[in-house]
């Protein structure tokens, strides 16, 4: 009683609902009524309104909209508060981020204005800082590195040491890198113009935070050479990370000594400014900038102690003040890093709408990801004719400008202007920092991502594929670099989504009693499997990877093997026509003795009467398979205690006998007989099976009750709620499966479908005169109560459930 108060009740009563009826009672809409046609379609997206042209414009120009709803009262004092931390931030971070790009370190401040301007007029997110960000300035390293290596740059020099043209070769990598940028630009644009916004999802989160883990070991292999002082020789490729570390560990005894005591005192500081940063945040409105405070402190030490003169150690240079002009990419190096530019736009946009989607789901607003992937274009494009390099949001900027009371995209152009500001005047102060201390900034910022090693631990736990998938992706980013390592990540990932949607898990499903429920019955004790009738589920849709694996899924739970069933079904039928063409043939010769008996009897005028030799013809017919009185009704013949019958009268009205599988028997009948008939052809059909496989086959089907005979399945329902969606190979294959149990008379019925499988199935030509939608049912339990009213039952669980000869349902 508790629990019915708790939980409740609910009583229905309705008729049985096969496809058929359920679309006379819903009143379906036909295919041309829910899907317009093709110029229909054309003549709406053609036809411009007022209302469809604001929502357009609001569309592609977010500011529109909440720019004029701006109020400088409630937001203007956040958001300046949190620009100015951004900004802050933005300072040390571009510098460094710079030099994992193989960039002069003012190309990083570039990066960090423009392309915050024009996410400003076309981004949707409200929280996101955009600019550097490691993994996407390790990546455009990697195409510098590659396209303008320092061995393609050397000048004459003594014989023993061969110098660098640094000018000449930082020029050309400023230029693939913005001919880079561009290109990935463009690409996102115009997925974002078709809609392809969705392409974010197929990376997951294991694959996005293994891949930024594994770019994070890629970023500290890069900047040991700053931090020890040494130069390695550059490697690009597949295993490239590992030659460069075995390089790295080779020159460690000639490490720079001076470098490495600045490395480790800024480290040093860093780690413990910023871990008591971590510790009063609480209690501080603003987070202290500890990099800006590491960055001025070193470079004024660095200017008074003379460390690039007196101790060789090497500093950022000069730092031009002002802004430089725009500038065409150039276009003939697009052929060669098309490649790479694609795989920044679909990293740098995972990284953007995985971001703003976490900030926009706890504020309570909306992002949209195709024109996120727009502005982020954009963004690019057009800081690529300013000498920036790709940009994306960056975690540690966007947590402070979300923290520091951040409310809308106004704070990304506050930290901008100062940005601008340090291009414009303050460039000049930063040029005798030590390019060791901005290595050991990156170091510093890259522990977050080094905590992401848990999710090892974390996705052992929870999910075995997804660990599999997150370690995959680390090995691969590790030996095969970024691009690579990107590529055969999603390719692994779209991997594993295919084999569990081709090896399902397979079901046989049995009734709850008292509910309407049916559960899989190897999981569930109170399942119980209904009589005569085999419930079959797949937990995946069927379409051509897993339809073939569906067939025989079918038959190894049903435990019917039908090629077996078949033949030896079709065999016995030749064998009937055989005794019945000898019977034929039997009776006519019969005839004719009778004839010359009664002439003869006419002729001697004798009582007619069987001769010996007719008395023997009529026992040879009798014993080798002639009409009798059993025959009449029909005959029988007993293999391995199976008893097939096959009534000769009345037949069915297709003309055919209906078979009729007995289970029962006699225990002294233990052979069989009937395989040594086989012909070969016959046995290489049968495969391998055993003879008592087969006899377990025959024995489970039949179709009532008749004295110590014992009926078992009658009827097959293929329960398809879990499809989305079928398939042509699909449709085939269920045809075969409609086709095949009717040889041996078992009724197939599927139960669930959405209706847009409905309607596929109709596209199909899936439905005949054999198969109509009188054998699709609303449910699992209006098709189980057809079954039992239209075959019988020997049996069915307690229920709450009841059908009436109206074939109505009471539940």
């Amino acid at each position: 009683m508790d629990s019915t108060r708790r939980f409740g009740k609910y009583r229905v009563e309705r008729e049985v609902l096969d496809e058929q009826r359920l679309e006379e009672v819903t009143q379906r809409k036909t295919h041309s009524d829910t899907h317009p046609s093709v110029t229909e379609w054309l003549k709406d997206s053609s036809r411009c309104t007022v209302p469809k042209l604001k929502r357009s414009v609001l569309s592609s120009f977010p500011v529109l909209y909440w720019l004029p709803k701006y109020s400088v009262w409630d937001y203007g004092m956040p958001d300046l508060i949190s620009g100015i931390s951004v900004g802050i931030i933005h300072l040390p971070q571009g510098m460094a981020y710079a030099l994992l790009a193989s960039l002069p370190p003012v190309f990083g401040l570039y990066t960090s204005l423009y392309p915050a301007l024009i996410y400003f007029f076309f981004g949707t997110s409200r929280h996101i800082s955009i600019g550097t960000f490691t993994v996407l300035s390790i990546m455009v390293g990697s195409v510098t590195e590659r396209l303008a290596p320092d061995g393609n740059f050397k000048m004459n020099g003594t014989n023993i040491t061969t110098e660098i043209d640094i000018t000449a070769r930082d020029s050309y990598r400023v230029q693939v890198a913005a001919a880079t940028t561009v290109l990935g630009g463009l690409i996102q644009v115009a997925l974002g113009l078709v809609k392809f916004g969705f392409v974010g999802t197929y990376l997951s989160e294991p694959l996005v935070r293994a891949y930024t883990t594994a770019a994070a070991a890629h970023a500290v292999v890069a900047q040991l050479k700053y931090v020890f002082g040494v130069s390695p020789t550059r490697f690009s490729g597949p295993l490239s990370l590992v030659y460069t570390l075995k390089d790295v560990c080779s020159l460690l005894p000639q490490t720079h000594l001076p470098t490495v005591v600045v490395s480790a005192v800024s480290m040093v500081f860093l780690v413990a400014a910023k871990e008591l940063n971590s510790f009063l945040s609480p209690k501080l409105p603003v987070p202290v900038p500890v990099e800006l405070i590491t960055i001025v402190a070193v470079t004024l030490i660095s200017n008074y102690a003379h460390l690039n003169s007196n101790y060789t150690i090497s500093v950022v240079g000069e730092i031009p003040c002002g802004l430089s002009p725009p500038s065409v990419p150039d276009v003939s190096i697009f052929g060669e890093v098309i490649g790479d530019a694609f795989a920044l736009a679909i990293v740098g946009y995972a990284i953007s709408i995985s971001l703003g989607k976490t900030f926009a789901l706890k504020h309570g607003y909306k992002v949209d990801s195709n024109q996120e992937l727009v502005a982020l274009g954009l963004s690019n494009v057009v800081g690529g004719f300013f000498q920036c390099y790709s940009v994306c949001p960056s975690m540690s900027r966007s947590l402070v400008q979300e923290t520091t009371g951040g409310k809308t995209q106004m704070a990304g152009v506050a930290s901008a202007l100062i940005v601008l500001v340090t291009i414009l005047k303050l460039g000049p102060l930063f040029q005798e920092l030590p390019k060791a201390v901005l290595a050991v900034i990156v170091f510093v910022n890259l522990k977050g991502m080094f905590k992401q090693y848990a999710d090892v631990v974390t996705l052992w736990r929870r999910n075995k594929i997804d660990l599999v998938v997150w370690l995959v992706t680390w090995v691969s980013t590790l030996l095969l670099n970024l691009d690579l390592g990107l590529a055969a990540s999603i390719t692994f990932a779209l991997l594993t989504v295919i084999f569990r949607t081709q090896m399902p898990t397979y079901s046989v499903l049995g009734n709850v009693p008292g509910t309407e429920l049916y559960l899989d019955i190897e999981t569930h004790r109170e399942a119980k499997e209904i009589a005569g009738v085999t419930i079959f589920r797949s937990s995946a849709t069927v379409y051509f990877a897993n339809a073939e694996l569906y067939l025989e899924a079918l038959k190894e739970k049903s435990g019917l093997d039908i090629s077996k069933m078949i033949i030896y079904k079709r065999r016995q039928e030749a064998k009937q026509k055989r005794r019945e063409r000898r019977a034929e043939r039997r009776a006519k010769r019969q005839a004719k003795r009778e004839r010359r008996a009664q002439r003869a009897a006419k002729q001697q005028q004798q009582q007619q009467v069987f001769s010996v030799e007719e008395e023997a013809g009529w026992r040879d017919t009798c014993m080798d398979g002639n009409v009798t009185d059993n025959e009449e009704q029909g005959w029988t013949e007993r293999e391995n205690g199976t008893v097939f019958v096959i009534p000769t009268s009345p037949r069915a009205p297709d003309g055919h006998c209906r078979w009729e599988y007995l289970k029962g028997g006699d225990p002294d009948c233990t052979s069989l007989g009937w395989m040594s008939e086989l012909q070969d052809g016959d046995t290489t059909t049968l495969g391998s099976s055993s003879e008592d496989t087969l006899s377990r086959d025959l024995e489970r089907v039949s179709l009532g009750s008749l004295g110590k005979w014992t009926w078992d399945i009658h009827s097959i329902i293929l329960d398809l709620s879990t499809a989305n969606f079928i398939d042509t190979v699909a449709i085939k294959a269920m045809k075969n499966i409609f086709q095949d149990f009717s040889e041996i008379d078992v009724d197939i019925y599927m139960a669930g479908c959405q209706a847009s499988v409905v309607e596929q199935l109709e596209l199909g030509d899936f439905f005949s005169e054999s198969i109509t939608k009188r054998q699709l049912f609303a449910s699992v339990h209006d098709a189980v109560l057809y079954c039992l009213n239209h075959r019988g039952a020997t049996s069915f669980p307690r229920c709450e459930s009841s059908v009436d000869m109206h074939g109505s349902t009471k539940l």
